[in-house]
């Protein structure tokens, strides 16, 4: 299993939170790449929820990662 930031980004906007199959119905439906969907069939399945991406793929930067300031744009 790998992630990229553009593979992760495909999961973004996923219902959070989300368990396992509902992220693989997710992804399919969006009609995210091969790659997403066989990620996230290799996540562990505890039964529970993933509260957001991060717990997936900790190293996904959020808005805090930018450093530009959007009060000026």
């Amino acid at each position: 299993m790998y992630w990229t930031l553009e593979l992760a980004s495909y999961l973004e906007d996923a219902p959070w939170p989300a368990t396992k199959d509902e992220l693989i119905d997710f992804a399919i439906r969006t009609g995210s790449p091969l790659e997403v969907v066989e990620n996230v069939q290799e996540l562990e399945d505890d039964g529970q929820p993933y509260e957001s991406i991060e717990e997936i793929w900790p190293d996904y930067p959020t808005k805090d990662d930018f450093f530009f300031n959007e009060d000026e744009y």
